[in-house]
């Protein structure tokens, strides 16, 4: 059975939510200092959005307009607006890997997302909800604006920033995760979290099947950036083989994805469910998606997949993926994908997720 191919590269747009002083702009100068090569765009604080070169301009943000030597934009962002800075940003002449908006303190993050999911450019695709705490000051937020707690279900990641400052960081930690539908929940101070947890560092290199921490050693600039070793809080699976992967035993994998499980990502063979084509996965949070692609003609046929949680037993996910190998990888029958297709886009759709 053979499927048409999706082969448009595609830019996650990752939403960047929390409250007034909580950490947004810190962590997005951190992921701009920290991108290993990759160029984000930004659309900042629901004003404007401009191409940023990560190096060069990282600490330029203010908290309403970003200004370059090109300029300063400051407007405010309805639907169609957004869809246009996207479309600018999203350009193939950009160079852009990532795009991050930065939602004002007081925005609905949910409104946001669903403003990303409305989309109808092709080249990019949802890359997850990030909503940052302030550890320090969570309980007193939390009177004041009860809200935080739907948002807080809606998250994909929540950060829980500034826990140098909570006299009882572990309790609010607790408390966060007690509030969470599924989502990671990463400890950080100052904003610091791996970049390569929201988006692919060393654009233009294909890192599935590896995924390093490493990087974050190899700066030699004095920024003590593994103070507390933050990272350890949350694991990462590299999971390969040759042997093809049921369509069904998947999506129960996928439908039952445990709570942390933050994203999936890399390539699936459905073996003779189609021959012709490999699926690459996406995966953040509840947000899940299946492009069909042409096997490359030198490629080794594998499915190859990097898992990335916090508080997950890697163990157990290993020994769930390899259940998921197909017990007859050379027949199929003809409804055996339909469970995965329901996750491949439509180019002719907008588009949309069930949990938005």
């Amino acid at each position: 059975m053979s499927q048409p191919s999706h082969t448009l590269r595609q830019i996650p747009v990752v939403v960047l939510a929390g409250f007034l002083g909580s950490g947004k702009t810190t962590l997005l100068n951190h992921l701009l200092h920290r991108s290993g090569g990759s160029r984000i765009g930004a659309i900042v604080n629901d004003f404007g959005a401009i191409e940023i070169d990560a190096m060069a301009v990282a600490g330029a943000l203010g908290d309403s307009t970003v200004s370059l030597g090109n300029g300063c934009l400051c407007c405010a962002v309805d639907i169609g607006e957004l869809d246009g800075y996207l479309e600018r940003l999203a350009r193939p002449d950009t160079g852009i890997d990532v795009i991050v908006i930065e939602a004002s303190g007081l925005a609905e993050p949910q409104e946001l997302v669903r403003m990303v999911l409305a989309s109808e450019h092709p080249g990019i695709v949802y890359g997850g909800l990030v909503e940052v705490v302030d550890a320090a000051e969570f309980d007193d937020t939390r009177a004041k604006h009860p809200e935080i707690d739907r948002h807080l279900a809606l998250a994909d990641l929540v950060v829980v920033n500034k826990l140098d400052r909570a006299a009882d960081g572990e309790r609010v930690l607790g408390l966060v995760r007690s509030l969470v539908d599924r989502a990671a929940v990463v400890p950080a101070a100052y904003g610091r979290v791996d970049p390569e947890f929201l988006f692919d560092c060393r654009p233009g290199e294909e890192r599935i099947g590896q995924l390093s921490f490493d990087d974050l050693h190899h700066h030699g600039d004095g920024d003590d950036l593994h103070d507390g070793h933050l990272h350890a809080a949350y694991e990462s699976l590299s999971f390969a083989s040759g042997t093809p992967l049921d369509p069904r035993r998947l999506m129960r994998f996928l439908d039952s994805r445990p709570e942390g499980l933050y994203r999936i990502k890399g390539y699936v063979d459905f073996g003779a469910y189609d021959t012709r084509n490999r699926y690459a996965v996406h995966a953040v949070g509840r947000f899940l998606r299946f492009y069909p692609e042409p096997w490359p003609a030198d490629a080794e046929r594998l499915s190859q997949l990097v898992l990335i949680g916090s508080g997950i037993d890697v163990p157990a996910l290993g020994k769930e993926l390899e259940g998921c190998g197909s017990d007859a990888p050379h027949t199929a029958d003809e409804h055996g994908m339909w469970g995965v297709l329901r996750y491949v886009q439509d180019p002719e759709e907008g588009l949309q997720d069930p949990a938005f």
